[in-house]
């Protein structure tokens, strides 16, 4: 399983308008990609692309979290939405 742990670029974490740029980009990404807190309060993994389980991680800026996938090509997809979460983009990556 291919997995990158990254901590979250936006200043008030994987709240509302951030959640909704990250959920679309792992929609996007064209394989399944699980998300879950890492550290003191560890998560179980949840499906990235899902709003309601991404809000109810309830990420804060600064917490590392953990992206994963099984899939073929998970790789590249990983790193483009790793980048996204640890640069606190505002919009999707080309």
């Amino acid at each position: 399983m291919a997995e990158r742990r990254v901590n979250i670029g936006w200043p008030e974490g994987l709240h509302a308008r951030p959640a909704s740029i990250f959920v679309r980009a792992a929609t996007a990404a064209g394989v399944p990609v699980t998300i879950a807190k890492n550290g003191s309060n560890p998560g179980n993994p949840v499906n990235a692309a899902s709003m309601l389980a991404v809000l109810g991680l309830g990420a804060e800026g600064g917490e590392e979290v953990v992206l994963a996938s099984d899939a073929d090509g998970a790789d590249a997809a990983l790193d483009r939405l790793a980048k996204l979460v640890s640069d606190g983009l505002d919009e999707l990556p080309e």
